[in-house]
Order: C-alpha cells, then sequence, then structure tokens
C-alpha cells in the first residue's frame, strides 16, 4: 500500500491545508433539510439488514460492531444503491464506515483501474481512513488499498502506481494532484469520488481550487458523497454543485450536535495558572488517555517537554514535525503506548482513538465549530467522555458562550469533585514525579 517507510525517502514540503480559514461565498440558498427518523428501533436492526457481501459482514463482526449507528442505518442502503450523499451527523457516529462499506460493497476490483477516490484535509486522517478500508476490505483480497500524502518522496508513490496500481486511492489534494498532472495517477475510471471532512476543504479556496481540479479528471457519471461533523448552510450549496441529486442528511437543530455521555466544564484562570492547573488535573483525573489542545507548534512542543521532564506519559504531534514522525507518534498513541498526547487542531478532527476519554482545551479553540470538532476526541460513538477548558481572557469566554448559545448545551465550572463514573470506564491512572511543577 502507499503508506510507505523508504528510509531514502526525502521530506516534500507540500501545503499544509489545516492552516487555511479562507472562508467559500454564499453561493445559494440553504439545500432543504432531509427527513429525519427516530433511533427508535434502529439499535434492533443489524448491520445483516443491509444485505452486504459476506466477507464485509465477517469483517465487521471481526471489528466488534454489532448494530449500526443512526447515521449508517439512514445513509448505508441509500449509498450501497450509488446514490451521492451529504451527510452531516456528529463526531463519532460512524460516519467514515459509511463510505468505507458502501464502496467496498460496490467496487468491482479490475487491474490497474482506481475505482474509488478518498480526499481528507490532513495526513493523518488520510492514513486512518486508508487502515479503516484495510480493516474492512480482510477478507476481500483482491482489493488493494493505498494512501498518499506529502512528506513521501513522490518518486516512492511513482513507483507503487506504475508496478502495483491500487483500486481505492486515499490521500490529501496536494500530493493526488500532483500525481495526476505527472500522469502517474489515472483517474478516468474513478467510480466513486468522497470528501471527508468536507466543508474543511471547500471553505478553504486554495484547496477547493485542488479538489476541482481533480474532479474534473474523473468521470461524469459517478458517485460523489461528502461528510463532516459541520457543515453550515453555505457551504452546503457548494458541496451540491460535485453532485446529482444527493441524498441529504443535515443535523440543523446544532443542539443535536453535541455529543452525549460528554461531560464538559471550563475553569477561569489566568495564563500563568494553566501549568499548575494542568499538573493537577493530570494527577487528580482517572484517564485512559487525554488529548491536550495547544494553539501552536511551539506551546505543544514546550509544554510536551515539560510534561515529561515531570514524568507524565506524554508525546506531542504538530505539523512542524516530519511525515514519518508524525504518523510514529500518532500510531504509537492509538496503540496506548503512550497515555498523553499533546496536540495542535492538526489531529482536532475526524482522528478516531477510541481510548481517549478526556480532552484538555489548554488554548481555547477559535470558534465554536473548531471546539465541537476537539472535543468530539472523546466520548466516541456514545462512549463517556470528559471535556475540560480553561478561559484565561475576555475572548476565550465569548467563544466559550459561541459555544453555549449554539449547541443549547449548559457547560458549568468545573467542581472541586467531580465524579469518575460520568466519564471513565475504567479506573486507570498515570502518574508522575510528585515532586516537579510545571511551568513555562
Amino acid at each position: 500500500m502507499g503508506e510507505l517507510k523508504d528510509t531514502e525517502a526525502y521530506e516534500e514540503e507540500l501545503i499544509d491545508y489545516e492552516e487555511e480559514d479562507e472562508k467559500a461565498p454564499d453561493s445559494a440558498k440553504p439545500a432543504a433539510e432531509s427527513g429525519k427518523k427516530g433511533y427508535v428501533g434502529i439499535h434492533s436492526s443489524g448491520f445483516r439488514d443491509f444485505l452486504l457481501k459476506p466477507e464485509l459482514l465477517r469483517a465487521i463482526v471481526d471489528s466488534g460492531f454489532e448494530h449500526p449507528s443512526e447515521v449508517q442505518h439512514e445513509c448505508i442502503p441509500q449509498a450501497i444503491l450509488g446514490m451521492d450523499v451529504i451527510c452531516q451527523a456528529k463526531s463519532g457516529m460512524g460516519k467514515t464506515a459509511v463510505f468505507v462499506l458502501s464502496t467496498l460493497q460496490q467496487i468491482d476490483p479490475l487491474p490497474g483501474q482506481v475505482a474509488a477516490l478518498v480526499l481528507c484535509h490532513t495526513r493523518e486522517l488520510a492514513y486512518q481512513i486508508c487502515h479503516e478500508f484495510e480493516r474492512f476490505s480482510t477478507y476481500l483480497p483482491d482489493i488493494k488499498v493505498a494512501v498518499f500524502y506529502g512528506g513521501v518522496n513522490i518518486k516512492v508513490h511513482k513507483e507503487l502506481l506504475k508496478n502495483e496500481c491500487p483500486h481505492i486511492v486515499v490521500g490529501t489534494p496536494g500530493r493526488i494532484l500532483a500525481l495526476t498532472r505527472d500522469k502517474d495517477l489515472g483517474l478516468k475510471n474513478v467510480r466513486h469520488f468522497i470528501l471527508d471532512e468536507c466543508d474543511k476543504m471547500l471553505e478553504s479556496l486554495d484547496m477547493r481550487r485542488d479538489v476541482q481540479e481533480i474532479f474534473k479528471l474523473t468521470p461524469h457519471e459517478k458517485q460523489v458523497m461528502m461528510f463532516s461533523a459541520t457543515l453550515s448552510k453555505e457551504i452546503r450549496p457548494v458541496c451540491k454543485k460535485f453532485m446529482q441529486d444527493p441524498m441529504e442528511i443535515y443535523v440543523d437543530d446544532e443542539a443535536k450536535l453535541t455529543l452525549h455521555g460528554l461531560v464538559q466544564h471550563y475553569i477561569k484562570l489566568q495564563e500563568s495558572e494553566k501549568n499548575r492547573k494542568l499538573n493537577d488535573l493530570l494527577d487528580a483525573l482517572d484517564f485512559n488517555q487525554v488529548v491536550i489542545f495547544v494553539k501552536s507548534v511551539s506551546r505543544a512542543a514546550e509544554l510536551n517537554k515539560l510534561l515529561v521532564e515531570c514524568n507524565f506519559p506524554s508525546i506531542c504531534i504538530h505539523s512542524g514535525m516530519s511525515q514519518e514522525e508524525r504518523l510514529k507518534r500518532y500510531k504509537g498513541f492509538k496503540e496506548g503506548r503512550q497515555r498523553i498526547l499533546v496536540a495542535t487542531d492538526l489531529v482536532g478532527r475526524g482522528i478516531d482513538i477510541e481510548r481517549v476519554n478526556i480532552v484538555i482545551n489548554y488554548d481555547m479553540p477559535d470558534s465554536a465549530d473548531t471546539y465541537l470538532h476537539r472535543v468530539g476526541r472523546a466520548g466516541r460513538f456514545g462512549t463517556k467522555g470528559l471535556a475540560i477548558t480553561f478561559v484565561s481572557s475576555t475572548a476565550d469566554s465569548e467563544v466559550l458562550n459561541q459555544v453555549q448559545s449554539r449547541f443549547e448545551v449548559d457547560i458549568k465550572e468545573l467542581p472541586e469533585q467531580i465524579d469518575t463514573s460520568t466519564y471513565n470506564i475504567e479506573n486507570t491512572q498515570y502518574g508522575k514525579d510528585p515532586d516537579c511543577e510545571i511551568y513555562i
């Protein structure tokens, strides 16, 4: 597959799109809300009701899934028939499985032909999506999947496409576009075109141009599917321009986007008090794994350094690292070798690490959307979780007020005592040197 660890591969810099923040123009009226079904009765149904291939059902059982989530129940029956789909649903509800299972159900692997293309905005998310395709195609050995992103020698990717062309390609727009321009990646046989975290890619005008250029290289007749936890009314018409009469699933009541089972609190404090408070929290809380979000690469590196010096099992991931190092650390954290991850918003979207039950916003995110994506790293797929946000300025308070108003959630100040049963399943605590304090 295309996730390659060639020791001679050089670091090739492509645009890091996660820093883009240009907004799309308001180009059309908001799309109409599709009919929604309640979740009553859905839980009693199973994946077998979708009439999936036996090989897919076997892989689903191996993965431990028993019943489809609401979004899977709504989308999969239509998606496997080849319908275009726009889907907005809250974090952790299995949107990735919708397009992975739907694509694998329909695909007819032919030698040397790329049949499905999945685009996403970060390398880590591309890697994770590729892993999901591999997991669910375990019993479909003829299907080849590969992932392509910057930071890996493009010659290695060209060689792979020449010698072992995959049927399903996952990648970031910059690298995919480079491979198509050089005629190494042919898209004339693509039957499934998928955007994950589509709002992030289409709101950024630079990335939208790349996506459009790639899209034009694919056949007119194909299935297009787009997914995100946040889809503004302004971006929905942009999505629909890529589609033909799509099935639309939106959560227009934004209060429904917040996660059931996720306990949310804030702490008011001065900037200079953050490290001591973080120190106290990590000592006091029972956690399986925790993600600590900061606003910059330098703060991520410095905070992680101080946590490690205090014997906390911490690592950090940010865009200033080489691709090889980022993936190595991501895999190590996902496999549970470290329990604390300090990160920028690079991992704020889409990244699914099932053991994470606590998110700490060391720095307040810049918007309510970013807050939702960040805290969605805890409480995945309806499990328990805890989100704690540090509020140290008037601007921080304004963002928190926006979150409470928009998502109709009442976020209270963190109490002196918090019941661990409200956010934890396993009582696994990791300590540090009791004499060490953290200061920047």
